[in-house]
């Protein structure tokens, strides 16, 4: 196949799913290896942007997805005149930073460094997507554990957690190594 019949395979992957499309399943059903394929995306990817594109290709923990280009928000709202994306509470927020610097991490946890019930908001962040259950903490009662989601990622834009801005001391949520 030549290079663009496999841009167009890639192209229509991506589109149709919808969701992240992880590498190797790029990788598989183009029936090439993994570092042909990531080129074959990030060709896609630059073509997208130099051309400026109403579309753009982001990655995620290692998957691809296709997303409307910031430029082109204001368009998509007026469109669809819809009132802009609602907003998170300086309690969200708050918590909502706890999980994302300290997951896997259980409610109770939350509550003893907050100082306050975090019912209400784990249950907000999870409606919205941003926190989900990893899995359970072996421990009395098995109390759940929280992470952060891919929604979260794309939400403030990160590729990966790891790209989370370095906290000072004073805030209590650096990790331990």
């Amino acid at each position: 196949m030549r290079l663009e019949q496999l841009e167009a395979v890639v192209e229509s992957l991506l589109f149709i799913s919808g969701d992240a499309v992880s590498l190797s399943a790029i990788a598989q059903t183009i029936e090439m290896d993994k570092a042909t394929a990531r080129a074959i995306v990030q060709t896609l990817a630059d073509k997208y942007e130099t051309e400026q594109r109403g579309i753009r290709i982001v990655e995620y923990n290692g998957a691809y997805q296709m997303c409307t280009a910031s430029h082109c928000f204001e368009y998509i709202r007026n469109m669809y005149r819809s009132p802009q994306r609602q907003g998170l509470t300086q309690s969200l927020l708050e918590t909502l930073a706890i999980v994302a610097y300290k997951q896997p991490i259980t409610k109770g946890q939350i509550e003893e460094i907050r100082g306050v019930s975090a019912e209400h908001a784990v249950t907000k962040l999870m409606e919205k997507k941003l926190v989900c259950e990893v899995g359970r903490l072996d421990a009395p009662g098995k109390p759940i554990l929280l992470g952060t989601t891919e929604d979260f990622l794309r939400y403030f834009g990160f590729q990966s957690v790891r790209e989370l801005p370095p906290l000072e001391e004073d805030t209590g949520l650096v990790k331990e190594d």
